[in-house]
Parts: C-alpha cells; structure tokens; sequence
C-alpha cells in the first residue's frame, strides 16, 4: 500500500510540475525562472495532496505529505556525491517555503468548494489587502483598522468573507499550518487577540501529532491554571485521532469548518457584540 501511494505521488507531482513549467514559460508569467519553479512547486505539492489524500483515504494525511515531501527532497537533492548534502539542505528550505504556501492554497480552494452556494468566499491575506485598497470592505473603519494590523504583521493565512445584500465583510481570521507544534504559543496569541476584537478565529491543521499532549490540547480548549481560556473558536485537523472539545476532525469537504464557517457568519452579522472567544459553534 504504502508503494502504491509513493508511486502514485511521485506520477502526480512529477506530472504536474513538468506541466506547470512548460505553461509558465510559454504563458511569459516571469522573466525569472526562480520564480517559475517555485509556482510550479507549489502546483505539484496541491494536486498530489488532494489526489493522494482522494485516492487513499484510508492512509493518515499526515503520512501522505511525508512522502510527498521526500518526493520533493528527492527532485531538489539532484546526484549522489559531495554536493548532496548542501543540496538537501536547500530542497529542504525549498519544501519549507513551497508547501506551507500549497497548503494555504489547498485550504482557499477546498473552504470556497464547501463554502460556495452560501455567500461566504475564502481568501488569502493579499486579496484582503487588495480588497481593502480598493475600499470593496464595508467593514467599520475600527475593523478596517485593525485588519491592516494583521496584514503587515502577516498574523493570518486566510480569511473568510461574508457578502451580504451585495457587501463584503471580513468575518473570520483564519491560521493554516502544516503543523504548529514549535509556535502554537505565538500562533495562539494573535488568535485571543481576533477573538477579543469580535472576529471569528480558526486554525486548520494538517499534521495533528502535537495534540497528543495535555499541553497543547489546553491551548486550544483552555479550562486550565496555565491556558485559562481557549486559544481558538476551533481547531480542524485532518486526522480522526484528536477530536476533543474545540478540536475537529475533518477531511477534504471540510465538513465540520463548513457548518461552522455558516454559523459563525450568521452570528457575527446579527449578534457580533457576543462574538467573543466564548463562542461556540452548536
């Protein structure tokens, strides 16, 4: 089985990467090929994650990214000699910067499949700011303010936008990380801080091994001397293994962040000045 998906991987990723190159170059998009191999990186790191995660779904995510990263070390480590080494250490720093894009990318195009016959859009942190810049927001200017905040601080991955009667309001903050395990404290802060200014805040997490610990469950559910209150609204980790209070499970229809992404909006349209951090989805 396990074979079987680092075959299936590797077509995939190769696939898609050899395809994005060759439309890139054609399309002109850049006159840096740096930056044509970084696109097309991030492609072949998508679609095989969605179609590795399809395709084998009785196989834990978070063991299909690892051979999906190895893949990617494997293409970037080039031919066994003295320059393998410094060669892994860039395909590595390469991985780093390339997936962690991917998987935003992956959670904008799977929230607004979910998401897309309720009014509610996900979208990157640029496309806020293009949307604030093009006064399209018709959040008060105190939103408006603070929003701007997290964008220079670069805080949030994503966020999700609620059109209603034909305006756009910014609603939730969202965090997207592969795993979080060495800064869930400095990603958790800026959390209580959205939550504190009445937005809606989440973290989807790809690989959920941290939350094997009392300590890191505490942060995201609080109710203890050292995390008192709850870090986010709630966690959604693609794994079955944790679900516990604020932290759900989920898969590729995102389906608990969906039910809840609805809910959150209706709330924070008609009741925001509850929408604090002890809000809870039903």
């Amino acid at each position: 089985m396990i074979q079987d998906l680092k075959d299936y991987c590797y077509k995939i990723y190769e696939n898609t990467y050899i395809t994005q190159c060759k439309k890139l170059t054609l399309e002109k998009c850049t006159s840096k090929q740096n930056s044509i191999e970084i696109a097309a990186q991030k492609a072949a790191i998508k679609n095989t994650i969605i179609s590795a995660m399809n395709k084998f779904s009785n196989i834990e995510t978070a063991s299909i990214w690892k051979v999906i990263y190895e893949i990617h070390i494997h293409r970037k480590s080039g031919i066994d000699n003295s320059e393998t080494i410094a060669k892994v250490i860039s395909a590595d720093q390469s991985w780093k910067k390339s997936s962690g894009h991917a998987f935003e990318e992956m959670v904008k195009v799977l929230g607004n499949n979910a998401l897309n016959n309720y009014n509610i859009e996900i979208i990157l942190q640029k496309d806020l700011n293009n949307l604030i810049k093009t006064h399209e927001l018709n959040n008060e200017p105190r939103d408006i303010s603070w929003l701007k905040e997290q964008i220079k601080a670069s805080v949030f991955d994503l966020y999700a936008i609620i059109n209603n009667n034909g305006q756009k309001f910014c609603y939730g903050c969202i965090q997207s990380k592969t795993s979080i395990r060495d800064r869930v404290t400095r990603d958790r802060e800026p959390s209580i801080s959205a939550m504190q200014s009445f937005f809606w805040s989440t973290v989807i997490v790809l690989d959920g091994d941290f939350l094997r610990l009392p300590k890191f469950i505490s942060m995201v559910n609080g109710g203890t001397s050292e995390h008192i209150m709850n870090g986010w609204h709630g966690m959604y980790v693609f794994s079955e293994k944790y679900t516990h209070d604020r932290i759900y499970s989920t898969n590729l229809e995102l389906a608990n962040f969906k039910e809840h992404a609805i809910e959150a909006a209706e709330f924070w349209l008609h009741q925001r000045q509850w929408f604090n951090n002890t809000w809870k989805a039903k």
